[in-house]
């Protein structure tokens, strides 16, 4: 997507090429060969069934594990380039009718590992466990996919048909609903129990209950993955050989895979870590393949690069987030305050934490759409920023509202109630401005970025308390809740990578910020947002999602940070086949990758 992307994005394009340009210097293929690939650290993979809940839904579960082994219906990036790939998709493009209420998918002649084909019966049963079972999904947003869908049909064993409750954006449903859908191998996981028949249960909703239920108890014995028959059934281009609950993952080639590029290599290794240091040793070691440079060690780029490896920042399609919880029953009332939100967005130094924090590996990120690289999905509102660094802007804020303004102490409200000059709705007088927030450990960018932004907020009195826990930890935690849940003791949290949009590409709102949505962390309602989502889901062209995007800008449903590079990956010039590294995503294609002597 970067540079060309937004043309391939508005037709829905589709490009042959199915494997990356090579990265590193000449050489002598060899045959084989084993390739490790350094995890973030703290995200270690740790959830292997392909219909993850909300605390299991990341990058590291899905695009770099999960669709190595099983393949989503269709594929969408092709290097940097945001795009349906035709060639690495398990159906050829899907057919709009009747007004665009008709989808009709035509699946190509791919194969399980144990030989059996792949049929619509394996795309009527991820979709008959969703159903079923949407509640769980991570991508669920009410009156979305499924809710969208009023009949599945499967008229032959190579074609589903879906009956949609109302027309649709073609591109929308395209990019960000059908590229949800993962096939699963109905022959062999529609069962109940390890010592049960194979059956039909996905058909019925108590079936499709007991089947998720059964795979979803499998998928957390991550002690099994490697040796559990349930996973070895597998159609992506790798199997598991071996893994260890810490998050070491090796895969070897699936030999009955179908897609058009085989594995080169023997086999690919994820390798966990805790912290950035830990894997900037093992890099300067030698004893990575791929790896990545922290931040705080980007001074010694030269180095190693003459060690051997050839250093590239890798860019996503995302956006860059705090995430606020609206229900908090302590801090919720504050949130609720659009000014409050305006305040401490005009104290985030995007530009400072680009240029200091992230060595200029990054760029500001002023609302809900990618901002780089630039696109015209982008707006003048968007580019500019609707709450730049402004510290006056900030106090005069609170002032206005009510507030007793203590820089370097704890702001507190002199003016509670609803009216004009007052604190608003649910606060109380003498209440503190003071939130805590839970960031991601082990990445010191992430960790500056928090210290920094703490001191600006103490400029006009916001105290930020601050805590650190483990990605995986960290997103066990962040959930929509009710204030009366105990789960809604969160307030604020930052990993630094914020949110990707994968495996719904197109970038609109329905999944984050839309009333309901599994995926709305915050649990933000706004009437007036939701219809705006849902005329970009519903209406071509860029006019509705121009009038979305800068509604969200201004609204704040969550907090923007800079968008950084993922990582400054340090790639050995013997291993070709990886760049451009993809941006769609995250999703690695190592059975394109080789080694040279």
């Amino acid at each position: 997507m970067f540079g060309a992307a937004i043309a391939g994005l508005a037709a829905v394009a589709a490009l042959s090429a199915c494997t990356s340009s090579s990265g590193g210097g000449g050489g002598q293929p060899v045959s084989g060969g084993d390739v490790t690939w350094a995890e973030q650290p703290g995200a270690p993979p740790n959830y292997i069934f392909p219909l993850d809940a909300l605390q299991y839904f990341s990058t590291n579960n899905i695009a770099q594990f999960q669709y190595l082994m099983w393949r989503p219906l269709y594929w969408i990036g092709n290097g940097n380039d945001v795009v349906l790939n035709k060639d690495l998709s398990l159906a050829v493009p899907p057919q709009y009718s009747n007004g665009n209420k008709v989808v009709t998918i035509k699946l190509k002649n791919w194969k399980w590992s144990d030989g059996k084909p792949i049929t619509s019966r394996d795309v009527t049963f991820w979709i008959n466990l969703l159903r079923a079972n949407k509640a769980n999904w991570g991508e669920y947003a009410p009156g979305y996919f499924p809710d969208d869908v009023a009949k599945v049909a499967a008229p032959s064993t190579d074609k589903v048909v879906l009956t949609l409750k109302q027309p649709v954006s073609p591109e929308w449903f395209t990019m960000s609903e059908l590229t949800q859908i993962n096939p699963l191998p109905q022959h062999a996981w529609d069962k109940t129990s390890t010592s049960g028949k194979i059956g039909n249960y996905d058909t019925t909703t108590a079936g499709a209950k007991a089947v998720y239920k059964y795979l979803d108890s499998e998928s957390r014995d991550k002690s099994a993955y490697a040796s559990n028959p349930l996973w070895q059934v597998v159609d992506g281009p790798w199997k598991l050989s071996s893994f260890d609950p810490s998050g070491r993952a090796e895969f070897v080639p699936n030999k009955s895979y179908s897609g058009p590029v085989k594995a080169k290599l023997a086999s690919f290794t994820e390798v966990p870590f805790t912290s950035g240091e830990a894997e900037y040793n093992s890099l300067r070691a030698g004893s990575l393949t791929y790896g990545y440079i922290p931040q705080t060690d980007i001074a010694q780029k030269q180095l190693v690069e003459s060690r051997g490896y050839q250093v590239d920042p890798w860019y996503l399609w995302s956006m860059n987030i705090v995430p606020i919880n609206f229900n908090n029953p302590q801090v919720g009332p504050l949130f609720r305050q659009l000014y409050i939100r305006q305040a401490m967005q005009s104290l985030i130094n995007q530009k400072q934490y680009v240029s200091a924090i992230l060595h200029d590996d990054g760029a500001v990120d002023n609302g809900p759409v990618p901002t780089y690289p630039k696109t015209s999905y982008l707006t003048p509102t968007q580019t500019n920023g609707a709450y730049p660094y402004d510290v006056n802007r900030a106090s005069t804020l609170l002032k206005s509202h009510g507030w007793t303004v203590r820089p370097n102490g704890v702001s507190t409200c002199a003016k509670p109630g609803s009216g004009a000059g007052q604190c608003g709705s649910g606060i109380s007088g003498g209440q503190k401005l003071s939130f805590s927030l839970s960031y991601a450990s082990g990445i010191s960018e992430v960790s500056q970025e928090m210290q920094a932004w703490k001191s600006d907020l103490s400029r006009v009195g916001i105290q930020l308390n601050l805590s650190q826990a483990p990605l995986n930890d960290l997103f066990a935690g962040l959930t929509p809740c009710k204030p009366t849940q105990s789960a809604c003791s969160w307030q604020m949290a930052y990993w630094g990578n914020g949110w990707e949009f994968a495996p719904d590409y197109y970038p609109s709102g329905e999944v984050a910020f839309s009333t309901g949505a599994i995926g709305n962390w915050g649990s933000y309602s706004d009437p007036q947002m939701d219809a705006k989502i849902r005329a970009t889901t519903q209406q071509a062209g860029l006019g509705v999602f121009h009038a979305w995007a800068d509604y969200t800008t201004q609204q704040l449903p969550m907090l923007f940070m800079p968008l950084s590079a993922t990582q400054i990956s340090a790639i050995s010039t013997k291993l070709h086949g990886a760049m451009p590294q993809p941006v769609a995503g995250q999703q690695m294609t190592p059975e394109s990758w080789y080694l040279t002597r």
